[in-house]
């Protein structure tokens, strides 16, 4: 079935068909891979959540496309080797525009023991065997490999030298954005004709049906269907009384790039006293680097936004200051975020031991859920959740379906488009540019241009993600659109562009019409 990108994301539940084969409640990673499978099968979809794409735990994660070693080294290697098969699937296939390769570098530093450095060896050995069996090429992911001192500074400069006797190089998966893939994987379902709309609340769901809101207009209607799927994370059990879940709070933490100079790697330094256990440096395409992240338990209900906490900012600046010869401070801290984990309780113990599987319920009313699992296997996850819907015989074309922008990386290097439209919208970044000037009627220079050295972001995206993307306001832009809410200082400034940006689209649409 062929996208066709006359129908896109919006908003409200005006003009909405009273029935469907199949409602998906929530637009994080997974209710927008559920959405896109069951249209590309053929069924008639309506995919709704009570905020925005990417509103939950899907925007707070690392921003990586794990291979699953962590999963390898607890011996779950199914879990394992599915997350590697899906990191292969979205870096070859589906969204190479959206992905890339990430050095990472363990340090052998003098607090590394003969021992220590073996098993971690091992580990990316094991990795690499991953990468194998998963079909994944060198070409995309390179061989791991032991360098020698000199070249772990060369990557990594601002290591602590003494005791420093090499490293261990490996790559996995990074994307541009995890808001991005999840707004893209909406936006390519609504090209192939579902209906994917925000700011349309479910107030209760049966297995026949959802009652809905409006959540700008305040109307409220009620849409028949086949089957629904609830996929609100941790959420669902808002949804569904019989879901019991054990979220857990992972903290990064946001600073500019020249608090790391010359970084060229992701870093990953081990939690003293623990075998299993990292903190994790991570360069981000924007300049920014992410130091993450944390598992803490969480009680009690779940806010919309969760809030890191000073110990773990206390205890992320403190691992990673062993690492690197200037101790990190308070001050460079620019920004912080946490996500919660939606984890399935397996028992007792720490919830950095519960299992990553993810599982498919079916309630007494028959609202099917699908809760656990990471960012990496959403798009098995939704295959797993429209199969237990039982609706179609028809096979799942995911694997082999690529997400709007997609094309070969020798194809992307190609392209003549800015480099960072090209990044976060691949192929579409032409229509990224062409939409913007009809919208606007501005050069290409007032709409190209980065609003500054270190918010790279352009009018043009923003214009995009009002006439595309289902943007309603100012925090949709700047919070999930782009990720300048990430620091605060930053999306103060960035304000004024926003509402420029919403004013020139609306307007635009009004004249086209």
């Amino acid at each position: 079935m062929s996208a066709t990108p006359e129908r896109r994301v919006g908003h409200g539940t005006a003009d909405l068909p009273d029935h469907v084969d199949l409602v998906v409640v929530g637009l994080g990673v997974t209710g927008a891979g559920v959405a896109l499978d069951a249209v590309t099968r053929g069924l008639s979809t309506l995919a709704v959540d009570a905020h925005d794409l990417a509103f939950g735990t899907s925007r707070w994660s690392s921003k990586l496309v794990h291979g699953g070693l962590r999963y390898l080294a607890r011996l779950q290697v199914g879990v394992a080797h599915e997350s590697a098969v899906e990191r292969g699937i979205l870096m070859q296939v589906t969204a190479p525009h959206l992905t890339h390769a990430m050095p990472m570098l363990i340090p052998l530093m003098s607090g590394t023991s003969r021992v220590g450095a073996g098993i971690a060896r091992a580990g990316i050995v094991a990795g690499d065997v991953l990468r194998r069996t998963a079909r994944t090429s060198a070409e995309t992911l390179p061989r791991p490999r032991r360098i020698s001192a000199t070249e772990t500074l060369s990557l990594a400069p601002g290591l602590r030298t003494d005791g420093l006797r090499g490293g261990l190089l490996s790559w996995d998966g990074q994307l541009e954005d995890d808001a991005r893939l999840v707004t893209t994987i909406a936006r390519t379902a609504a090209a192939h004709g579902a209906h994917v709309r925000t700011r349309a609340r479910v107030l209760s769901a049966t297995g026949t049906g959802v009652e809905l809101r409006d959540e700008l207009t305040g109307e409220t209607r009620t849409i028949t269907a086949r089957a629904v799927v609830n996929a609100t994370g941790v959420w669902a059990a808002d949804l569904v009384d019989e879901i019991t879940l054990r979220p857990s709070r992972g903290t990064h933490l946001v600073l500019r790039g020249e608090t790391f100079p010359g970084l060229r790697v992701t870093v990953t330094a081990p939690v003293p006293g623990s075998t299993s256990r990292f903190v994790m440096v991570i360069p981000q395409p924007d300049g920014t680097v992410y130091v993450g992240l944390t598992d803490e338990p969480v009680d009690g209900d779940v806010p919309d936004v969760p809030t890191p906490s000073d110990p773990e900012i206390g205890f992320l600046l403190d691992v990673v200051s062993a690492a690197f010869a200037r101790p990190l401070r308070r001050s460079d801290v620019v920004g912080a975020f946490a996500g919660l984990r939606p984890l399935i309780d397996a028992g007792d113990g720490s919830t950095a031991d519960v299992s990553r599987k993810h599982a498919v319920l079916t309630s007494a009313t028959g609202v099917v859920t699908i809760v656990g699992g990471k960012l990496t296997t959403y798009r098995r996850m939704a295959q797993d959740a429209v199969d237990a819907a039982g609706l179609t015989d028809a096979p799942c074309v995911t694997a082999t379906t690529p997400l709007l922008g997609a094309a070969s990386r020798a194809e992307l290097a190609r392209l003549e488009e800015p480099a960072r439209l090209v990044r976060r919208f691949g192929t579409d970044a032409r229509l990224v540019l062409d939409t913007a000037r009809a919208a606007t009627g501005l050069g290409d220079e007032e709409l190209l241009a980065p609003f500054s050295a270190d918010v790279p972001v352009t009018l043009a995206e923003l214009v995009f993600g009002v006439t595309h993307e289902g943007a309603v306001d100012v925090d949709d832009l700047l919070d999930r659109r782009t990720r300048v809410g990430l620091i605060g200082a930053d999306r103060a400034l960035l304000e004024p562009l926003a509402r420029r940006a919403l004013d020139l689209a609306r307007a635009g649409t009004v004249e086209q019409a």
